[in-house]
């Protein structure tokens, strides 16, 4: 859809259980693991079960825009957002991320209230609610009506949205939405990102998207004599 994808896919997955048991053995590899829960206990038990494991943080999903009673539902809901991230830091000594989206209320009240409880760092943005009809049958293509919109068309939106995170907050962002290419991801720098997340793109590029946009973020830090891409993040605010 103009390069972008609609997903209304739920969020399949093994289970934390089983999940857990997936990346029990693992010591070398950072592992994010992406939780997801309608209430407080939910993300508390999840934690519980990678107590056993080297688990480099937890992502809080509160954005998720087409699965009823979690996502975006519990990240437009600030008291909700509170309590799941006091939880969440009472749970557990490893650090915790909300990776927040575009619901009915501004996202930066729920930004300011993840951090406020605590919360370590944020990922920006989720994907963006939308849907798709087909003309001949005159219906919505998804079943479940909307889907969520990522790719390439929200990428201004999210560079928009760490941006303005970035210059409101002084918190660690990891910046999601419509990366393809080593500038995508400069530009996420530049907007106030210290790390990048890189979804639709692996189903144009597969695997080769990661060692493409990493050459390409070698040569631009040789170019520009950055030894770090600390020393370029935020860099597009002193304009």
């Amino acid at each position: 859809n103009g390069g972008g994808w609609i997903n209304a896919v739920g969020l399949s997955n093994p289970g934390a259980p089983n999940f857990a048991k997936m990346i029990e053995s693992n010591q070398d590899v950072p592992i994010i693991v992406s939780l997801v829960g309608s209430v407080p206990d939910d993300f508390k038990m999840m934690i519980e079960e990678f107590k056993n494991c080297n688990v480099t943080a937890f992502e809080l999903n509160l954005s998720c825009p087409h699965v009823a009673k979690v996502g975006l539902e519990v990240g437009d809901d600030p008291e909700l957002v509170k309590k799941i991230v006091t939880t969440v830091k009472n749970s557990t000594n490893v650090p915790a991320i909300a990776k927040v989206g575009l619901g009915t209320t501004n996202y930066l009240n729920t930004v300011k209230t993840a951090i406020d409880s605590g919360i370590d760092a944020i990922t920006a943005i989720n994907t963006v609610r939308a849907m798709a009809i087909d003309v001949e049958t005159q219906r919505p293509i998804l079943s479940n009506k909307f889907g969520g919109l990522s790719g390439t068309p929200i990428k201004p939106i999210a560079l928009r949205c760490v941006y303005e995170i970035s210059s409101k907050y002084d918190i660690p962002i990891i910046g999601c939405g419509g990366i393809s290419t080593w500038e995508d991801a400069i530009e996420f720098f530049l907007a106030g990102a210290s790390a990048i997340q890189i979804g639709s793109a692996i189903g144009d590029n597969w695997i080769n998207v990661f060692n493409d946009i990493n050459k390409g973020i070698l040569q631009y830090m040789k170019q520009k004599n950055y030894s770090t891409v600390n020393e370029m993040v935020g860099l597009a605010k002193k304009f």
